[in-house]
Formats: C-alpha cells, structure tokens, sequence
C-alpha cells in the first residue's frame, strides 16, 4: 500500500526529486548536523545506513549477497520490479536511521521523510513476501549485528552513555601539565557558552570495534605501508622530543601559520569538518552524491556506490583510531607550547592580529575558538586517511579519478575571521578525487592541526584500506569467486575488481 503524502511538502535538507537513497543519506547527515557525534561514529553511522539499504537492495538482484543474511533474503517474483526496490530499500534505510538516532526530534524527522516518500513507518512486519517486510528484515538482521560490535552504541558495554568508552584509557597530561610531550594534551577549551570545559578523547575503543572487510588494523592496514613510511622517515609512527624532527615538524606548522594566504585559510576551514558539520566522513558522502548526479547514477548504482564509499570510510575510521590510541601523539598545540613557551615566534597571532611576534605559548591553530583542537591524538591523521581512503573507493567505484568538482568561497564569509576573510572571492577545484583527497590532508597542516607525517603516512594508510576492502565489496556485489577470512572470522568469496 502507498500512502497520499500526508507530509510537510518538503523535509528539511532534503531533495524529494533525488531517488529514495540519496534521500536518506541527506536525511542522515541532517541528523548528523544536529546531533554532532564524533568522526568514527559518522562514519559507522553512514555505513550502518548503507549497508541495510544495500543488504535490502541484494534480495533484488541476481548477483549481490546480503552482509548479514547471503542470498537467504531473495524477494520472489512479484516483487521483483523498480517500485518494490526502492520501498524496500527506503523501509531498510529508515529503520536503520531510526536505530542510529535515537533523540525524538530525529525520530520524527525520519517519519516524515518515509512518508513524504509514500510509505507507512508504522509497517513494522518483516515478511519477506513484502517489499516493506524485506527493508525491515534486512535492517533488523544488520543492526542486530552492529549492537554488538564493541562500538558501544547502545551504552550497553559499560553501562555509559552511546559510544562511550569502554576500554579505561587515561590521558597522561592534564590541562595544566605537560608529563610528556610526546602524548596527546586534553585542553581547556570554550564551550560556547562563556564557560571552558575539559577535553576528552573522543571514542578510545574505537580500534576494537569490528570492522567491515579489514581483518586487523595493524596488520592489514599499518604493516603493509611501514616500509614505505620508514623509507622516507627512518620509522614508523610521530617523531619523538628526543628527536630533531620533533622541533623540525613544529617549526614547519609555526612557518605555515604565519604566511598564511587567504586561499590556504579558506582551504584550512573548508576542509575543517565539512561546509556544514558533516565532519570528513559526511564531506566526502556528500562528494559521493556529486558522483551521483554527475553521472546520473540509477539507484542500483547508488546503492552500491554509498555501499563501497561508507564501509571503507567506517573500516578506515577503525585504523585510525586504533593507530591514534596506540601513539597517543601530541597536537601541534601542546608541542608548540611546550617547545617555544618563554620565546617570541612569529606567527598568526589570531583572528584579525594577522602575523606578529608572540610569545610561543600563545600560539594557536588557524581554527574557530571554539575548536581549538580536536580532542584526540594527533597521529594519524583522520583528514588525511578518510579522504585518501574514499578517493581511492571512489576512483575504484567509477573506474577512473576524474572528479571536476568546485567550490567557491565568497569574500568575508570565513568563521575565523568574518568580514576580512577572504578579501576577496576564492575558488577551489579538484580535477581529481586524488587532488581532493590530498587538498584535505594538507588543510589541516595549514590550520596547525596536524604535522606532516601524521598526515603523509595516513594518506597511505586511507588508500591501503580501500585496496583491502574492494575484494570484499566485490564479494556482495557478486562479481567474485576466491575467499579470503573476514574480520570476525567469517570466509568470503572474491576476487580483483569488477564494479
């Protein structure tokens, strides 16, 4: 049964013209905005997202394979046409929402957005000789699954909040006092309401949650690209203060922040967490959906494309952040302070100061007060190995690099420094999804983010998880044959690469 749209005309931040997929990845990254959840747990949740969609999606195809129920979930004939589809795929993508953001408001956004879309959210059965029945089995299978991946969604681990922390990681610095300048320093910083509060590591566990087609993160993911890491740096991992490279990395951020042109600092906010919050998972999710219309994809190819782009970004956020809690590194902040407090620097002495001597433990990032710093380890970087990663899916997904997206600044709308920058209008451009990947890894060296091999190893590491998870994605796609053991110990069937 379809339903008259008994809807608002429109759901907010969503286009009724898009097919039902790029709907709810719209919808997804409405409530992402809104809810401000942390890089890894976006990009879990756009793959969570995905991947019911998509597992929902296989039951109509004679080739895919469902993640979490195979080829058991296949519709029978009368279903098997365009409408069915696309209902299936929306009641899939709409119960996985539905889990992902719990907060009412959200709740009810995702019931209009199923009802502008001409279906009943109260259609709960999962009878799977409905088209809703198979979007609800498939969701329900899937998310049965994630509840216990150790990401802690539920709370459920520890008896906490969602995603908190399971694992006890402390930090060894405070806010007042540096112990060693090698690890991570929560900050003291604003909370926007003219009050500070302390920083926590956001999602510590995050490296033992279970990943998509990744076996080990170290293994599959850092092993493979040490050799070349310790080619063009003598080792593995951020240099150390008992090492020049220490200094050397930090007086290379102090020499970007103070020639900073107006094109690196719009590049430097741009890239920052998205033009609007969607943070570097929900960025490039919104590349994806450039793809989409740039090549006027069916929702077939949309289905698999989010599919491919969102579980390499969800696996690469599982390195990361593994790779983050096991170096436990120190931001450019803290070494800055650490290494020049008591000494004059030159360098960008904030919004509106422009470059001038100051004293070395007033340096800050080129960043809105309000951030500062992310509050999390330095090495490696996220930027560097979410763009890298979802370039190297994307290029693998389309078959070729070729990008040709653009986006233009207008003068004085910066958050840093409104009404000054930029003086005037600014264009970026991106010939290549390896163009914009490498624009955004280098963002947040500009904005006194990140040191340079935090974000040129992670660059490597990004483009390792897409190669180890094409021959898995291949697998559900149904283009492959040879097995390889999945990360919870499950064998999959696949071989090189046939979109």
């Amino acid at each position: 049964m379809v339903l008259t749209n008994s809807a608002q005309a429109s759901v907010p931040g969503v286009d009724p013209n898009e097919n039902v997929l790029l709907q709810w990845n719209d919808a997804a990254l409405e409530a992402i905005r809104e809810t401000h959840p942390g890089p890894p747990m976006v990009a879990r949740m756009l793959a969570v997202l995905n991947t019911s969609a998509f597992d929902a999606w296989a039951a109509f195809d004679n080739k895919a394979r469902g993640t979490r129920l195979g080829t058991t979930l296949k519709a029978p004939a009368n279903l098997l046409n365009e409408a069915s589809k696309k209902e299936a795929v929306a009641y899939a993508a709409f119960r996985a929402a539905s889990d992902l953001f719990p907060q009412p408001e959200q709740q009810q956004y995702f019931r209009d957005l199923l009802i502008q879309q001409g279906y009943n959210p109260n259609k709960t059965g999962s009878n799977k000789t409905t088209a809703s029945g198979i979007g609800n089995m498939a969701a329900s299978a899937l998310l049965a699954y994630r509840h216990q991946d150790k990401s802690n969604q539920l709370g459920n681990i520890n008896g906490g909040a969602p995603y908190s922390d399971w694992t006890g990681y402390q930090p060894v610095n405070t806010p007042d006092q540096i112990n060693d300048p090698n690890r991570w320093q929560p900050l003291r910083v604003s909370d926007g309401h003219g009050g500070t509060v302390v920083q926590k590591f956001i999602a510590p566990h995050w490296g033992k949650v279970l990943p998509f087609g990744i076996k080990d993160w170290d293994k599959d993911v850092v092993m493979p690209v040490r050799k070349e890491i310790k080619k063009r740096t003598g080792r593995v991992g951020p240099a150390t203060v008992d090492q020049p490279e220490y200094t050397e990395q930090a007086l290379q951020v102090i020499a970007y922040s103070a020639v900073l042109t107006d094109q690196q600092k719009v590049i430097a906010e741009f890239w920052a967490d998205g033009p609007s919050s969607e943070l570097p998972p929900g960025h490039w999710n919104l590349f994806a959906q450039s793809v989409s219309h740039r090549d006027n994809h069916s929702l077939d190819q949309d289905v698999k494309q989010f599919f491919a782009v969102s579980n390499t970004v969800f696996d690469t956020s599982i390195a990361i952040w593994g790779a983050k809690v096991k170096f436990d590194s120190v931001r450019p902040v803290t070494a800055i302070h650490y290494l020049f407090g008591g000494q004059s620097i030159n360098a960008w002495a904030g919004p509106y100061q422009g470059t001038q001597a100051i004293p070395g433990e007033a340096w800050q990032p080129y960043q809105a007060l309000t951030v500062v710093t992310p509050p999390f380890a330095e090495y490696p970087s996220g930027h560097s190995a979410f763009s890298s990663a979802a370039a190297e899916a994307l290029k693998r997904f389309t078959g070729s690099d070729v990008f040709g997206e653009t986006y233009t600044e207008l003068a004085g709308v910066s958050r840093v420094e409104p009404g000054q920058v930029p003086a005037a209008e600014v264009a970026l451009s991106w010939a290549t999804f390896t163009d914009a990947a490498d624009e955004a890894a280098i963002s947040r060296r500009y904005g006194g983010i990140h040191f340079v091999d935090g974000d040129v190893d992670s660059r490597l590491m990004g483009r390792e998880v897409a190669k180890q998870d094409w021959p898995v994605i291949q697998y559900y796609f149904g283009n492959s044959k040879h097995k390889v053991k999945h990360s919870e110990g499950h064998e999959h069937e696949h071989e090189e690469d046939d979109r």
